[in-house]
């Protein structure tokens, strides 16, 4: 199995630029798993900035839905940076899909690869208790999502005001 590295953070955190920079350390081409979708201008915005951010040498796979499939097909072309578990899950609450099974098979995926992966999520469950259904679904679901994920981890780091603290 392939060394798995799980970066979470809140939002603004440094996450993404951290999980750039331990990317850009491991040697091959390095391939961008995109999770965002591009669908208003405010997201396309963020996009672009993510996009500048990284700068040249990045090959971009988009994977808003299937990412266990993505990461079987480009495994062993390179480390692959997964850029966000977040906006992944929830493209799939969105579309009213069974987030668990999903996640088993990510979770699976994860174990069968060869190539680095290094993942991105955001840790949403340190605020207030959100006061809609919905909302306590995601938080939740997140939760869960993180620590399957975490478990099958080689190394999981948590990134504060841009700073990494290794927790596994």
């Amino acid at each position: 199995m392939a060394q798995i590295i799980l970066v979470t953070g809140g939002a603004r955190s440094g996450k993404s630029s951290h999980a750039e920079a331990r990317a850009r350390a491991l040697p091959g081409a390095r391939l961008y798993i995109a999770t965002a979708r591009a669908e208003d201008a405010e997201m396309r915005a963020r996009i672009a900035r993510h996009v500048a951010d990284r700068g040249e040498g990045w090959i971009t796979i988009e994977a808003p839905i299937d990412l266990a499939g993505a990461l079987d097909r480009c495994d062993g072309r390179g480390p692959r940076l997964v850029d966000c578990l977040t906006l992944w899950l929830s493209n799939l609450m969105l579309e009213g899909r069974d987030w668990e099974p999903e996640a088993e098979h990510l979770v699976a995926a994860l174990a069968r690869q060869k190539s680095p992966v290094i993942l991105v999520s955001n840790e949403v469950g340190m605020g207030i208790v959100p006061d809609n259904a919905l909302a306590r679904a995601f938080r939740d679901a997140q939760g869960w999502l993180n620590q399957r994920v975490a478990r099958v981890a080689h190394e999981v780091e948590f990134v504060v005001s841009g700073l990494p603290m290794r927790v596994k």
